[in-house]
Parts: structure tokens; C-alpha cells; sequence
């Protein structure tokens, strides 16, 4: 495993485009309403990324075939934009979203609830956030990987819902995905220790019910095998000699 450090240069740069995803994230707020297509939304938020001069990373990763992953309600994420599929009111709508900004990559993905939704939905989105910033209390240089890992889970354990095995958060730099990969559940080895410099994104994905998910045939999608809910909260945080710094919310 190679994890790597970024210069104070570099930083720079990952600072700039973590600050410009958070203004397309910020953007795309109002259009998250009823009666719109997850395509629209695809549509708007590439515009909004090329018109800050930069280039939507997910677009053709690995054959992806949209700017933006737009999961609604039982998918847990990699949702594929479509005019088909339009928002209703009380849906959860998870958008996952990155940029390349001068050759470095910024990712964050957030869950929004459309109008009305169940308390139960409520919780789950407001214990997905939380527990990011559990694990960001562990992300500290000194500590190890599996510290964030644990917080992660720790917390999500506490309200008895499913913890996503299958996905995991990860290194991020020049490349979308880099080492080293961040299970949002307790490990047997403690991993890397944490040294400033390192850019990570952490994601926890969360369902209401069992952690079990599935694939459906478009080989992208993917939902929770017993159609309970699911919430996903995502940004790129940078390891420092102290606390660490979140480059995709900075408000």
C-alpha cells in the first residue's frame, strides 16, 4: 500500500477543489425539489463544475456514465441519473459528486430530504452526518486508519442500523480513489497511521435496516437488499499536525 503525502503546494490545490465542489453541492440545493429528474440535476451540476473550469471526475470513471451519482431512497449510491426517474416529495436524495480542479480531485456527497419525510428518515440522515464527524475525531496524525473506522461504526451501532461493508471511503489526490481504503466498521489490523498530509474521504453509507446491498443490472446502482432506506455523508478531509481539516465544507 502506498498512501500518499501531499505537498504544502498540493494542498493548496486540493483546498481549491474541495471549496469549489462545496459550491456546486451549495448550488444544486434548490433544484433538489419534486417534479424534477435526477438527469436535470446531472445536467445543471456538469454545467455548474466545467463553468468553474474544472472536469466532473466521476464522468466515464471505470464507464460511469454521468457527472453525478443521484441515489434515491433504497439505493445506497452510484444511482444513475435518469429522465425516468423524477423526485417526489418525502424521497431521500443522495448526491455524490467530485471535480478535478489543475489535476487534483475533490469528492463529498450529501443526503437531502425532499419536503416531508418520516422521523424515522429524519434520524437516519441526521446519525449518517454524525457519524462522519465521529470518525473525523479520530483522524488525527498519530492515530491509525481503523481509529476512524471504529468511531465510525461506534456511533451508527448505538441506533441499530445496518453499516455498509461492501463500500468504503478512501484515499484521494491526483487519482479519485487511492490508498488507503476507510471501512466505516471496526477492522482486525489497526492500518496506516494517520500523518499530515494525507487527503482522505470518508463516507459513511447507512441503511435503516440490514447493511446487506445488492447491484442491479445496470451494474452501477446500488441498493439495500431489504428495501429499507439508506443515507450517505461524504467529504475530503486533509490529516494535519492538529485538527483535521474538512477541504469540502468549509461552512
Amino acid at each position: 500500500m502506498s498512501v500518499s503525502i501531499k505537498t504544502e503546494h498540493e494542498i493548496e490545490l486540493m483546498r481549491e477543489a474541495g471549496h469549489l465542489l462545496e459550491k456546486v453541492h451549495d448550488g444544486l440545493i434548490p433544484y433538489i425539489k419534486p417534479g424534477v429528474s435526477t438527469k436535470e440535476i446531472d445536467r445543471i451540476g456538469e454545467q455548474m463544475i466545467r463553468d468553474l473550469g474544472c472536469i466532473p471526475n466521476f464522468l466515464n470513471y471505470g464507464g460511469f456514465p454521468a457527472s453525478f451519482c443521484i441515489s434515491l431512497n433504497d439505493e445506497v449510491v452510484h444511482g444513475i441519473p435518469s429522465e425516468e426517474k423524477i423526485i417526489q416529495e418525502g424521497d431521500l436524495v443522495k448526491i455524490d459528486a467530485g471535480l478535478i480542479y489543475k489535476g487534483y480531485h475533490s469528492d463529498a456527497a450529501r443526503t437531502y430530504a425532499v419536503g416531508e419525510v418520516s422521523p424515522q428518515a429524519r434520524k437516519l440522515m441526521d446519525v449518517t452526518r454524525e457519524c462522519f464527524f465521529e470518525g473525523l475525531k479520530a483522524a488525527r496524525a498519530g492515530n491509525h486508519l481503523n481509529d476512524i473506522s471504529k468511531a465510525i461504526g461506534a456511533h451508527a451501532a448505538k441506533y441499530h442500523y445496518g453499516i455498509v461493508r461492501d463500500l468504503v471511503g478512501h484515499g484521494i489526490g491526483t487519482h479519485l480513489h487511492e490508498d488507503p481504503q476507510i471501512p466505516n466498521f471496526p477492522q482486525k489490523r489497526r492500518g496506516v497511521r494517520l500523518m499530515p498530509g494525507m487527503t482522505l474521504a470518508v463516507e459513511p453509507m447507512i441503511n435503516l435496516g440490514r447493511a446487506d446491498v445488492a447491484w442491479l443490472d445496470d451494474e452501477w446502482t446500488v441498493v439495500t437488499m431489504d428495501g429499507s432506506l439508506s443515507a450517505h455523508y461524504e467529504n475530503t478531509i486533509l490529516i494535519t499536525d492538529g485538527d483535521p481539516e474538512i477541504l469540502t465544507l468549509t461552512k
